[in-house]
């Protein structure tokens, strides 16, 4: 599982030795970290469980490419999970990282470069007047909800089936029979009193979003969203959904929080605010503006980022929050999307990736349906339409998993997961998106092979 194509690089000068699978480097590296570390992984989609192989373990990335320890090129669709929209190793970024250590790693006091990406992030989002740093998504999400409920004086949230939010207690619930009645932990640790202050509904379904404020009549202090669903594949929002959350929650004086952690500066500048036209109260950032390192951020009006400490009764800190060397590849991540052409560019070659791959499926006659949004796309193993998580769930886990194994086999990296994006990056060239679309016509053809 961990080979790469020979011939597939041969033509780029990158011809890659094929590794015998139970004598590979990665194969000896997770079976070390597993004595060590739990799981083997730091973070459990890691471990590849899911597909079914074990991880290549990654000694190094360039542009659009990864390289395995093994010595296997890869090229790279996950991209740290959506953080390096301008690829590996982006000299702009590199260089203002290094500037950046030489001067100092963590002072855990103000600086210039802190002020500079605010200044950035509120010149992006019309919804933004201030914002709050932290170190992660799940640190931006929480302390998001807190300040929703602090704001409003009121316990219950609201969230969609199927987004993910981080893993912070309140977030880590599922539907419970009755979807707007009750919620269940999802986690071992979850105390029932946490998972029960959280109510699940299904995604893009505004009967339900209108039925759950109707029950919980002056509870609900928010609802969160990923206005774009990339936690269960890509699934977009219907046409009027985020609007219509948004009228719910001015009609019931609840906070509506978009969580951009994935979104933000990847669809657009202003994220998806900026693409459906709804601005959310509170707004989750994190990924690429960390440029690759440990940073996130939520923000939103004066009125409401007033109410953190130490201007409020919201108590909200952090060490590492706006840590410089974060700061300083957030900042020049940012500035490169200010270019000219970047996000018609990213468009362009997502909008050619997913034609190809749906061509070369339907060449090899298996029924796919590929959802995207700008720059992240995924693959359904499936004849109809995925547009919430029981029908992302109803597509064909075990096809996924030969088109992930094949698709690695042919020097491509996918996402292991079938409930993940596929993130195109500017760093992706035009050639680079060809060959994954041949590495896609194999793969679909060895997969019909198979099914037939």
């Amino acid at each position: 599982m961990f080979a790469t194509a020979c011939n597939y690089f041969k033509n780029t000068g990158e011809i890659m030795m094929q590794k015998n699978n139970s004598e590979s480097k990665s194969r000896a590296a997770f079976e070390r970290a597993a004595r060590v570390i739990a799981g083997g992984v730091n973070s459990p989609v890691r471990a590849y469980r899911s597909v079914g192989v074990q991880p290549p373990f990654i000694e190094r990335g360039n542009g659009a490419k990864i390289y395995d320890i093994d010595g296997n090129a890869y090229i790279d669709y996950v991209c740290s999970w959506g953080a390096l929209i301008a690829g590996h190793g982006h000299p702009a970024v590199i260089e203002a990282v290094r500037k950046a250590a030489e001067k100092g790693t963590s002072f855990g006091a103000p600086t210039l470069g802190e002020v500079e990406l605010a200044e950035k992030i509120a010149g992006a989002y019309r919804s933004i007047d201030k914002i709050r740093m932290v170190s992660s998504g799940t640190e931006a999400v929480m302390s998001a909800v807190r300040l929703a409920r602090g704001r409003t004086g009121k316990d219950l949230i609201v969230k969609m089936e199927g987004c993910y939010h981080g893993h912070s207690d309140g977030m880590l619930v599922s539907a419970g029979s009755g979807l707007a009645e009750s919620s269940l932990a999802s986690s071992a640790g979850v105390p029932e009193q946490i998972a029960s202050a959280t109510v699940v509904i299904p995604y893009n379904d505004v009967a339900a979003a209108r039925a759950v404020f109707g029950m919980h009549i002056d509870k609900i202090a928010a609802v969160i969203v990923e206005p774009v669903a990339a936690n269960m594949g890509v699934i977009p929002p219907a046409d009027g959904y985020l609007q219509e959350l948004r009228n719910l929650c001015d009609r019931n004086n609840a906070v509506l929080i978009f969580d951009e952690v994935i979104t933000g500066f990847r669809l657009a500048r202003g994220g998806a605010q900026e693409v459906y036209g709804v601005e959310a109260d509170i707004t989750c950032l994190g990924k690429i503006i960390g440029g690759g390192l440990p940073a996130a951020a939520f923000g939103g009006s004066t009125e409401i980022m007033d109410e953190l400490a130490p201007d409020g009764p919201v108590y909200q800190a952090g060490t590492l929050s706006g840590n410089p060397v974060a700061v300083a590849a957030a900042n020049a991540t940012v500035d490169l999307l200010c270019g000219n052409g970047v996000y018609e560019g990213l468009e362009a070659s997502a909008g050619l990736l997913e034609e190809g791959l749906s061509a070369a499926a339907c060449k090899a006659g298996v029924p796919v349906r590929i959802n995207r949004a700008g720059s992240l796309l995924s693959v359904f193993f499936t004849e109809r339409p995925v547009r919430n998580f029981a029908e992302a769930k109803s597509a064909d886990i075990k096809q996924f998993k030969r088109y992930f194994s094949q698709m690695l086999s042919h020097g491509i990296y996918p996402a292991p997961s079938a409930f993940e994006a596929m993130f195109v990056s500017i760093a992706h060239s035009r050639e680079d998106i060809e060959r994954t679309i041949e590495a896609g016509e194999r793969s679909f053809e060895a997969i019909n092979a198979v099914s037939g």
